[in-house]
């Protein structure tokens, strides 16, 4: 059973075919599993095989295509007509002389869709060039054209339901970063805290279990905190060093990422605790500054500015929209709090913040996911801000 109403899954298509119209698009192929989903409600690990929604203009629903034994779950999880639910052969899987491409590229032909303008997510992880290759061998009356991303800004501001799905996600996430925070000691295997991690991602709360998220826990070391998307090995943890955890719960394949920081020992350096400092100012002055009608290169300004004052500089963004998805980003890419972005803040646009310093050899995180309100912005999860110190 889909999780959101018929009303709003319509009201979502009503949206996307406006932007179809806006680029001249009849017909649109979506393959990216998150968008799936929005406009659907399919949600199975599916995705490893070529599968579509297709939205085409002169039909009132989607129709998914995939894999044959994939189609009961599409019945499952999804909003549409039976009819509108086809499964492809398994003879078409993973095989050299033809594609599920071509499958759907004869349904197109069927429903006479093939003469028209077709879009197709060029950029979208599991839309591989074969996939592009075969549609443009099978369907040679078609003009196509980019429609990557389309339905990916229309999901940039969430339904009230998704805020709910979102909160609840912060509320598991504040139980994942304080089991997180416990049980990364000197001592324990590294493996063995991320299992814990795991363990309070999918148990959840009392009220509601958790989903499992879009990337992995992160949780670089020592010196690996120097960069950010490492993840974890076998060996203990030692005496006097830090851990970035960057890490996220998950509700209906709704996300909120959170990253903080421990330090296992007496006494941090003193750069990593002055850096900890500016940086958790910062992101509290940032997201003091942050309402409707500023643009997200303002809002990165306001940070930059900030740690200036302290001699610092970070070159890459410091946040960008984020929600609903799959492995392996929990991104929307789409907007993002960086130089040059121009995106105008609206209320329930939602994002990851994070404010990492990676320097030479050590490093420092710390990030909130917020929503944009009528008057500001709120967080999902509340987690003391700060460099948590375990001696």
């Amino acid at each position: 059973m889909a999780i959101f109403s018929n009303e709003e899954y319509l009201s979502r298509i009503t949206k996307t075919k406006q932007r179809m119209l806006d680029a001249g698009i009849e017909v649109l192929l979506v393959a990216d599993p998150a968008n799936m989903n929005y406009l659907t409600g399919y949600d199975g690990w599916s995705f490893y095989v070529p599968q579509v929604v297709i939205v085409a203009l002169d039909d009132n629903e989607p129709v998914w295509i995939g894999r044959g034994m994939d189609a009961n779950g599409a019945k499952h999880t999804t909003f549409l007509s039976p009819d509108h639910i086809i499964g492809y052969p398994d003879d078409y899987v993973q095989n050299l002389v033809k594609h599920p491409m071509n499958f759907v590229a004869d349904y197109l032909i069927q429903k006479g869709w093939d003469a028209k303008t077709i879009a197709t997510e060029l950029d979208a992880y599991y839309f591989t060039a074969r996939c592009q290759q075969e549609l443009t061998k099978s369907l040679s009356k078609s003009k196509f054209t980019d429609g990557n991303l389309l339905v990916s800004w229309v999901r940039l501001v969430k339904s009230e339901q998704e805020i709910a799905y979102m909160k609840q996600a912060g509320k598991i996430m504040e139980k994942v970063m304080q089991t997180a925070i416990d049980v990364v000691a000197p001592g324990v295997r590294e493996c063995d805290a991320v299992a814990s991690i795991y363990q309070a991602q999918i148990a959840g709360t009392a009220e509601f279990g958790g989903d499992y998220t879009a990337i992995v826990p992160m949780m670089p070391s020592g010196e690996k905190t120097s960069t950010p998307h490492l993840t974890w090995t076998d060996e203990p943890y030692g005496n006097e060093l830090a851990v970035n955890l960057e890490l996220a719960a998950c509700r209906h394949r709704y996300h909120c990422p959170m990253a903080r920081t421990v330090y296992l020992g007496q006494k941090p350096p003193e750069k990593l605790v002055s850096t900890a400092e500016v940086v958790v100012e910062g992101l509290n002055t940032t997201l003091d500054g942050i309402k409707p009608g500023i643009t997200c290169e303002e809002v990165e300004l306001i940070w930059r500015r900030h740690i200036a004052k302290a001699g610092l500089e970070k070159e890459s963004r410091i946040g960008y929209a984020m929600g609903l998805n799959y492995p392996p980003d929990w991104g929307e890419h789409t907007a993002s709090l960086r130089p040059g972005d121009k995106t105008v803040l609206a209320p329930n646009m939602t994002f990851h913040m994070i404010l990492g310093m990676w320097m030479d050899n050590w490093g420092f995180e710390c990030s909130e996911s917020f929503r944009v309100t009528r008057n500001g912005c709120e967080t999902f999860a509340n987690v003391p801000r700060q460099l948590f110190v375990k001696d």
